[in-house]
């Protein structure tokens, strides 16, 4: 049976919640737990710490990508709707669980397979990632991982860094430069959507008036404060996406 979760608001919990070509409630619920524009996002940075510099092999871009979908994609977003409830599905713990040992699991299988295929060091990037996606997204040694600083580095710096090293066995003064772009993406990215999160899932509605020097005034309402933040969110991960594909067409394309 479903665990009962909090009662999401009209308008859903994200600007991506359940959307209306996907006929099934359950498949609309895993399609905003999975958070495909962050998701998205977040896999372009992959790519971008893979294709940084030349030459790219095609085969460890993909398994990179796999590894962080399956770890933060699938993993990371199905542990954070465990603990809480914050997008309000009704998918039983039992799924999310899985869900999450499935995702982590599969990443971390990837990884021993790339500490064969590229250099044992891998393992301290796999170690690594399991402890932050853990410990971020259950909060546990005290809430001490569960800090805006940690996800930008985690969720920003991290996969660059990955990808790079998965890619050239190596880390160079370059990819941490495009560690701290991906950084501040994500930094963007948590400006915007704190705030966001906020207005959709706790603000019913705002009382307010906009007086302007010219004497003209207009209602500032909750869809007013909202729009802005997610047309710049909208506008943030398609950009993230273009300089990815930008970065792959130029190394594989001849």
């Amino acid at each position: 049976m479903s665990e009962p979760a909090s009662t999401p608001p009209e308008d859903g919990p994200a600007f991506y919640a359940q959307p209306g070509f996907l006929h099934s409630t359950r498949v609309r619920q895993w399609w905003t737990v999975l958070h495909p524009p962050y998701t998205a996002l977040h896999l372009s940075l992959v790519t971008i710490g893979a294709c940084l510099s030349g030459p790219v092999n095609a085969v460890k871009l993909v398994a990179t990508l796999g590894a962080f979908f399956l770890a933060v994609g699938v993993g990371a977003h199905a542990l954070d709707e465990v603990h809480g409830r914050p997008l309000g599905t009704t998918i039983p713990t039992t799924q999310l669980v899985a869900a999450a040992l499935v995702g982590l699991g599969g990443a971390v299988t990837l990884g021993v397979v790339g500490m064969f295929v590229v250099s044992p060091y891998l393992g301290v990037f796999i170690v690594v990632g399991v402890v932050l996606a853990l410990g971020y997204n259950l909060e546990l040694f005290g809430g001490r991982l569960h800090t805006p600083l940690v996800l930008i580095l985690a969720w920003g710096g991290f996969p660059i860094l990955t990808a790079y090293f998965a890619q050239h066995d190596a880390l160079t003064i370059a990819a941490f430069v495009a560690a701290v772009f991906g950084a501040l993406i994500t930094k963007i990215q948590q400006i915007l959507s704190t705030p966001a999160r906020d207005l959709r899932r706790r603000v019913r509605s705002v009382e307010g008036v906009l007086v302007r020097h010219d004497g003209t005034s207009s209602p500032i309402t909750r869809d007013s404060l909202l729009r802005p933040l997610e047309h710049g969110l909208k506008i943030l991960c398609w950009s993230g996406v273009a300089i990815a594909l930008s970065l792959a067409l130029l190394r594989f394309h001849r």
